[in-house]
């Protein structure tokens, strides 16, 4: 008969296996290799017992408080890295996301659009509008900390900008030269053009993210007029032709 004998401690294992000498070497090794496997779970069992006490705050004999905090210090300063990253690529996508629906929308209302024939244009703008649906379907938000003085600051700013892009029907020539005035007061470099010290002294008010937005939408704004005024001289170009045509010149 054999006797196993065990002794596990804080890190290692001893298996003692006491017998008869004469006994085949395959039955030693086949007890050995069970006790083995029990005292190795029995270990991982005592170290996640360990983990777990140590996540709940408790203290460890073999870890001191400076080294506790040291670790816990180094795991927030990686977590902080991975938000950050989170954020940014979150931004990205969501300028991603307006740079699409930009693009469809320059791409139906474009003058190519407008010079192939009906069939062809009724194909393309159902193939735009779904990409354009699509599009609207993925929604991206990420939230800005701002201060009381900072929220303040974006109403205002947001404000000023709605009033412009209210006045594009009526007076649009205007109102461009407006939204060039504010889009002047977000760049660093000098612009050829008048800048609104008022809405300037706004936005460096704003917090950092916020300008890249307000820079972004006048962007987007002024754009969409550029857009507008060039499918308005192609439609009177267009009209006249029509009226030459009609007129048999």
């Amino acid at each position: 008969m054999f006797t196993l004998w065990r002794c596990l401690s804080s890190r290692n294992l001893y298996v003692v296996l006491l017998g008869p000498a004469s006994a085949p070497l395959g039955v030693h090794w086949n007890l050995i290799s069970r006790e083995i496997i029990k005292l190795t779970m029995a270990q991982a069992k005592i170290h996640q017992a360990k983990m777990i006490e140590a996540a709940n705050g408790k203290f460890s004999r073999s870890m001191s408080m400076a080294d506790r905090s040291g670790r816990l210090l180094e795991s927030l300063d990686q977590l902080e890295i991975r938000v950050e990253a989170l954020r940014e690529a979150a931004t990205s996508m969501e300028q991603e996301r307006e740079c699409l629906l930009d693009m469809i929308q320059s791409i139906k209302n474009s003058e190519e659009m407008r010079s192939i024939c009906d069939g062809e244009r009724e194909e393309l703008s159902l193939t735009a509008n779904r990409l354009l649906g699509r599009t609207l379907t993925v929604e991206i938000s990420v939230e800005i900390i701002r201060n009381s003085t900072q929220e303040d600051a974006l109403r205002k700013a947001t404000s000023l900008i709605d009033e412009l892009a209210a006045k594009l029907l009526d007076d649009m020539d205007g109102a461009r030269k407006g939204l060039m005035a504010l889009h002047a007061a977000c760049v660093t470099e000098a612009p050829p053009v008048p800048i609104d010290t008022k809405f300037q002294t706004i936005v460096i008010t704003c917090a950092l993210e916020d300008q890249k937005k307000i820079k972004r939408r006048l962007e987007t704004l002024i754009r969409n007029v550029d857009n507008a005024e060039k499918n308005i001289k192609i439609m009177d170009h267009q009209k006249v032709d029509d009226l030459n045509s009609a007129n048999g010149k």
